[in-house]
């Protein structure tokens, strides 16, 4: 397939890698953070971490939406189906995120919340005219790539005037979770971070110009990439030369689809339906300012925690699970005591094991047999 096969070419691949060993300097360590899950997924299936040198180390970050959902916001969901009884919608992962009291959605429904995986918001909205005698509420969980979608439905409900429909917010934003992790690594809560492999599809929506100030604050390159395995190698190639030239800027290895400025049509529909909230609490970063979007007034009819009066409240995570320091890059999913045995995709005792995206369930799925050590008789 055109504009996929060619980026999964094996034979470059081997080329891209020797250029990366033959340009990192043995003397130095390059700690690199893919921030986006999509990346993890790709570097963990397609054996990336095989083919770098051992002084290049890849780092997870926070850029899994189902991963630093918090269990305080699972909770708020799971009452909106068991106490509000309303017919509660969302995408496949939210569904297995691990909630208070050994419940999750899934769970939920199970114990007789009208709970329903969807494909898009606009299949909420539709379920909702679908059924006008029942409240239908969606939870929208994401980053900058799948907030357009939420926004767009929310209009149309508006214009519509479709009465039992609302969102249940808790979309989050890239810039604020890149500055926590480089904020938090001068205090030793995050990794030590020589560069970022920026995220694909949300820098499809917001463009490469937001990654500038980070390059310049903190003097620390970006390179946005595809999340082909080519894409991802030569994301690394360019980081890797970039900090040997001692330079910090933002460079687009996925001009195919990355411009400057982003999609300024999408950037104007979210800022037409949502603000800025003024704090909002990510599992592993704990609560950050500005780091996450609510339904302005102009709709707010159509905001579910306005609607049913939804209180928030922190919840700890398992105190047996690594996620939350996984999340910031302090440690790994083999670190993690429970991870492949108590804890596996099956059974997911923490949000790093249960999308695809996750640290856990990439480095399980793909990884993991790397961690047995081969020992010969």
């Amino acid at each position: 397939m055109k504009y996929i096969d060619e980026y999964r070419n094996g034979d470059l691949a081997q080329q891209i890698a020797q250029r990366i060993a033959e340009e990192a300097q043995p003397s130095r360590q390059y700690n690199f953070m893919e921030f986006c899950g999509g990346h993890t997924h790709a570097i963990s299936r397609y054996g990336v971490l095989e083919l770098l040198p051992p002084n290049v180390r890849m780092i997870h970050g926070p850029g899994c939406p189902v991963c630093v959902l918090p269990i305080g916001r699972v909770d708020m969901a799971i009452a909106l189906a068991l106490e509000h009884q309303v017919i509660l919608c969302t995408y496949g992962d939210t569904l297995r995120v691990p909630a208070s009291n050994n419940l999750s959605l899934l769970k939920a429904k199970a114990r007789g919340g009208d709970i329903r995986m969807v494909y898009s918001p606009a299949d909420a909205l539709k379920l909702a005219q679908d059924n006008p005698d029942r409240d239908v509420v969606f939870f929208a969980i994401g980053f900058e790539t799948t907030t357009p979608p939420t926004a767009l439905v929310i209009r149309q409900a508006h214009e519509l005037g479709v009465k039992n429909f609302s969102v249940m917010c808790s979309h989050v934003l890239t810039p604020p979770a890149i500055r926590a992790i480089l904020d938090g690594a001068d205090q030793g809560h995050t990794a030590q971070i020589d560069g970022f492999v920026g995220p694909a599809h949300v820098s499809i929506v917001i463009g490469s110009e937001p990654y500038a100030r980070f390059a310049a604050e903190y003097q620390k390159p970006v390179v946005i990439a595809g999340f082909e395995p080519l894409d991802v190698l030569q994301a690394i190639r360019m980081l890797v030369t970039q900090v040997n030239e001692e330079r910090a800027e933002v460079e687009n290895e996925f001009i195919r689809a990355v411009t400057p400025q982003g999609n300024a049509t999408a950037q104007d529909l979210m800022a037409q339906v949502f603000e800025l909230r003024d704090s909002f609490e990510w599992r592993g970063l704990g609560s950050m300012p500005y780091s996450a979007l609510r339904i302005c007034d102009t709709y707010r009819a159509f905001d579910a925690e306005h609607r049913f009066a939804l209180a928030y409240h922190t919840v700890p995570d398992n105190k047996a699970c690594e996620c939350g320091a996984i999340l910031r890059g302090v440690k790994t999913p083999s670190e993690c005591k429970i991870f492949g045995t108590v804890c596996t995709p099956e059974n997911p005792v923490g949000s790093c094991m249960v999308s695809s995206e996750g640290a856990c369930a990439a480095h399980y799925t793909y990884g993991r047999f790397r961690d047995i050590a081969v020992t010969s008789a």
